[in-house]
């Protein structure tokens, strides 16, 4: 009910944004890119039009600032008044969302499954005008640690599930997490990821170790049907400076702290190899050529000569040489 949709390259698009306060985005973060033209069009067209009440676009991406990141890419499509006019007139609050979304298939193609957990916490000083109040929005002032606390935990959780599954042969996340190696694992990481998190951000240790217990349990709901290859998309991303599995072995190393399971995690993501994922396939290819810590040097910014660079390698190849998740 009270749904409509508008392709963004149609002109209904620019009639529709003339009139809107809020626009949220849901497209991944590797397609915000091809969205900004079209956002910075309508918003040239609001600004020949003088039309000055304030509006928001909030990315609600699987990534870090990923608000930021889509203003950057209409700035550059802008003039110098087109970028005036964003600048004053146009807020891009960050936002942390997380609920899983998995790929079930209904009679109506409408029709869209989702766990009952859910977060979407945004910045409260990033918005221009007044705030709209929408059920299930939480502001917040400071987003860094929320923004962590998931990445350092549900998203790397996820991933090192998903990387230790697919190299164990399982299809969906709740029979990964099943498996208890599996399990202590992932657990093992979010527990040293954690640790960083609490040493940064003065979490309360219980209160964390509860959210963790919440990822867990999320982890293995049968119902999501959470497929491993969809988690497992995209290493390059993943294994980027910024993300998931990089960011908290940097933050547990930054305090002197185990990470022992981050890095058998690395490891498997490392080893996924699936010719039906193009990243997975440049990734294979940049190991072949360069071996794994140049590899992983270009890939994530890491030293090659750090001992995190080492330990992965080792591990890399434990993995490798056993074709499943024995570690040495």
């Amino acid at each position: 009910n009270n749904i409509s949709g508008i392709n963004t390259a149609s002109p209904d698009f620019i009639k529709e944004f003339q009139n809107c306060s809020l626009i949220a985005t849901a497209v991944g973060p590797t397609n915000l890119p091809i969205i900004a033209s079209s956002l910075a069009y309508a918003i040239n067209v609001r600004r020949k039009l003088l039309l000055t009440e304030p509006f928001n676009i909030i990315a609600c991406e699987n990534s870090l600032n990923a608000s930021t990141a889509l203003k950057k890419a209409i700035m550059a499509h802008l003039c110098e008044e087109g970028i005036a006019f964003l600048e004053q007139y146009c807020g891009f609050p960050n936002a942390v969302v997380d609920r899983i979304v998995p790929p079930v298939t209904f009679n109506n193609i409408l029709d869209v499954a989702v766990e009952r957990y859910y977060e979407w916490n945004v910045e409260k000083s990033g918005f221009r005008g007044e705030i709209p109040k929408i059920p299930g929005l939480t502001l917040v002032d400071k987003l860094d640690a929320y923004l962590e606390r998931k990445l350092f935990t549900l998203n790397s959780g996820h991933a090192i599930c998903a990387y230790l599954g697919y190299l164990s042969g399982f299809q969906t996340i709740d029979a990964a997490i099943k498996n208890q190696e599996i399990f202590d694992v992932v657990s093992g990481a979010m527990q040293e990821s954690g640790e960083a998190l609490i040493r940064k951000f003065s979490f309360d240790p219980i209160k964390h170790s509860d959210y963790i217990n919440s990822i867990l349990e999320r982890f293995r709901n049968p119902y999501l049907l959470d497929d491993v290859v969809r988690v497992c998309r995209e290493p390059l991303r993943k294994l980027s400076s910024h993300d998931r599995l990089i960011k908290p072995l940097k933050a547990c190393s930054s305090y002197n702290l185990f990470s022992r399971n981050i890095i058998i995690g690395i490891a498997a993501a490392l080893n996924y190899d699936n010719p039906e994922d193009s990243q997975s396939r440049e990734m294979q290819t940049l190991l072949r050529n360069y071996g794994v810590r140049r590899t992983l040097s270009h890939i994530s910014g890491l030293s090659e000569n750090s001992k995190e660079a080492i330990s992965i390698e080792k591990a890399y190849y434990s993995m490798k040489k056993y074709k499943n998740i024995i570690f040495a």
